[in-house]
């Protein structure tokens, strides 16, 4: 059995690299805002299923990856403008039920749009599987992990070297105080909900040549994406990425080495561990209140 461990590691790593991205979704805006937008999962479910539609109309797969992007990052800018901001000052049990209602509305629509059906979506590149490490890896898994690497350089750069990105990271420490250096509070709010679309968008282009595309695949993905955040302490990007990788490898050592059948459960378990965990003051940091 635990010659199979290297294969499980590198299928973990494949997984965690989504979990990744997703997590880095919740943490952009929950920083920000100190809203948990629920309705990140639905971001991956849209930016799997407009891809297959824009490869459907005869685009190549980097025109369809970067339309579909940004399409969901606009949906995201959408949800902030018209469902959030007005909620503005309102309790954040408030928001909260508000982004679980928005993301059960994007998923009916993505059901009356794409059906139950599921889409097959066609890999990055064609050829065999690779052989790394004694493990077993298909191409589209190494796009996964590139393009997830790319994005974690290109957030870093953005939120080191922007004045867009230090805005972010000003309204994320005080936002009372970026507001009265002159930063537009309301525009980086905006800002944090289109980077989640595009990032909940990006895991679901590259997810889906590896699993199925359907209407409903957003939730299990967000819920995991959400653990992963959680496991990183919820506002910090680098712990979100290293929650993404840590939940993805447990989660595949689980599945190999005691039962497939408790893949799913292994992301909730490790949330309720956190949550008895900060209840009890045990965690060496603590996930901040929603305000």
């Amino acid at each position: 059995m635990l010659d199979g461990v290297p294969q499980y590691l590198a299928s973990g790593l494949v997984v965690g690299g989504i979990y990744a991205l997703i997590g880095l979704g919740f943490v952009v805006v929950f920083s920000v805002t100190r809203i948990v937008n629920f309705a990140q999962g639905e971001f991956v479910m849209l930016g799997a299923l407009l891809t297959v539609t824009l490869q459907a109309r005869r685009l190549g797969a980097p025109a369809a990856f970067v339309l579909a992007v940004a399409a969901v990052a606009a949906v995201g800018a959408v949800l902030e403008r018209l469902a959030v901001r007005p909620l503005r000052g309102a309790p954040g049990l408030t928001v909260l039920i508000l982004t679980i209602g928005a993301a059960i509305a994007i998923r009916g629509a993505g059901l009356v749009v794409w059906g139950t059906d599921p889409f097959a979506v066609a890999a990055f590149s064609d050829g065999p599987p690779l052989r790394v490490g004694g493990a077993v890896v298909a191409r589209q898994g190494l796009w996964v992990l590139g393009v997830a690497g790319a994005v974690f350089a290109g957030l870093w750069w953005f939120f080191t070297r922007t004045y867009a990105g230090a805005a972010v990271r000003a309204c994320a420490i005080n936002p009372r105080a970026a507001r009265l250096m002159g930063i537009r509070v309301d525009r980086v709010f905006l800002l944090a909900f289109a980077l989640s679309g595009a990032l909940g968008a990006t895991a679901g282009a590259v997810v889906a040549p590896i699993t199925y595309a359907t209407y409903d695949m957003g939730l299990m993905l967000g819920l995991k994406g959400f653990v992963a955040a959680v496991l990183g302490g919820l506002v910090s990007p680098p712990g979100a990425i290293a929650g993404g990788f840590l939940l993805g490898v447990v989660e595949a050592l689980a599945a190999g080495l005691v039962s497939s059948a408790y893949k799913d459960a292994v992301a909730f378990v490790v949330l309720i561990a956190l949550c008895l965990a900060q209840a009890t003051g045990r965690l060496p940091w603590r996930v901040p209140a929603t305000e």
